[in-house]
């Protein structure tokens, strides 16, 4: 067994300072991090536990917009009355992810860093340029019902997890995090990076960095958003296909769309040619189909899990249907 130090700072500067350290990881709710402690595909010689730092509060500003703290757990943002109004598809995104055990615990800063459930990264029998950089893709040729169809590489074709990120994504929320050369704000579509040839690099976040606050600006298709997810159970599955639509209307002509795609990509992915195809545009599942093909054009599917792409279009409808109140 490894010795691993286990570190509880009294604040933020000395998390900062103490997660700066090379093999070491923060934890918080634990419900990625120690499940990969346990497997042995990370080993850290330290581990910061920041659930003592005062980032548990969920404010709402007066513009409508609100903070989430990075500790506050999915399932207080998912009981907040004033988040349920405001900012559906994000709640119906919780509401779908893991079990309400594991909803009581995981926090919304570790959601958003969550890492993959790809089989192979998680064996550590098995080759992973995620898990072991440079040592191959055991994905590709391999079973691939659950990997990704969009912003794969040859290096690496695993899905992110997150439902709650994808709603981020479409409301377009801001991640605030504090490091050691100070604040910086990331939208959350630009705080996961794409494979290509260092799949082991998975966000922006640099050495020490901690997210601390999300924030959820005032959009006027926030409130009129709603997210639909795929899944083999009713109940704690991650996605085969999920998306989050959210629709700005005057009457029944779209203003302005926003979607984003989970299941079927390597990050939370946002369909800006989809977005633009919507604007204009009156409310029908004619034209919300068009721009479900458009969102999962160059997909590029492996024989296991080809029929996601379909699959991903008729969920792109059913969660644009449900946000221009067609179904």
């Amino acid at each position: 067994m490894n010795p691993i130090e286990y570190i509880h700072p009294p604040d933020q500067a000395h998390a900062i300072a103490a997660a700066s350290a090379a093999e070491t990881h923060v934890i918080a709710g634990g419900t990625t991090l120690v499940d990969l402690m346990r497997l042995e595909v990370i080993q850290p010689t330290a581990v910061v536990d920041v659930t003592g730092l005062p980032l548990r509060a969920i404010a709402i500003g007066a513009d409508g917009s609100a903070m989430l703290g990075a500790l506050v757990t999915n399932a207080d943002v998912a009981d907040h009355p004033e988040i349920s109004t405001r900012f559906p598809a994000l709640v119906e995104a919780l509401r779908s992810g893991a079990s309400p055990q594991i909803r009581n615990m995981a926090t919304v800063g570790g959601n958003l860093l969550q890492r993959t459930r790809c089989p192979y990264f998680r064996d550590v029998a098995t080759a992973c340029n995620k898990r072991t950089p440079g040592s191959g893709c055991s994905a590709i040729g391999g079973f691939t019902r659950s990997h990704a169809v969009l912003g794969t590489s040859v290096h690496c074709i695993a899905t992110h997890p997150s439902d709650m990120c994808v709603a981020l994504v479409a409301l377009e929320a801001i991640a605030h995090v504090q490091g050691p050369t100070g604040a910086r704000a990331i939208p959350v579509e630009q705080l996961h990076t794409l494979p290509g040839d260092h799949p082991e690099i998975e966000s922006q976040l640099r050495p020490g960095e901690l997210i601390v606050q999300v924030e959820l600006p005032a959009r006027p298709f926030a409130a009129r958003s709603r997210y639909v997810k795929v899944r083999d159970r009713a109940s704690f599955a991650f996605a085969l296909a999920s998306a989050a639509a959210a629709l700005e209307l005057d009457g029944e002509t779209i203003r302005q769309a926003r979607l984003a795609l989970g299941g079927v990509a390597t990050k939370p992915w946002r369909a800006p040619e989809a977005e633009a195809a919507l604007a204009g545009k009156r409310i029908s599942r004619d034209v919300f189909a068009r721009a479900a093909q458009l969102a999962m054009d160059g997909a590029a599917p492996q024989p296991g899990n080809a029929f996601k792409v379909e699959l991903a279009r008729r969920t792109i409808v059913r969660a644009l249907e449900r946000a221009g109140g067609l179904a």
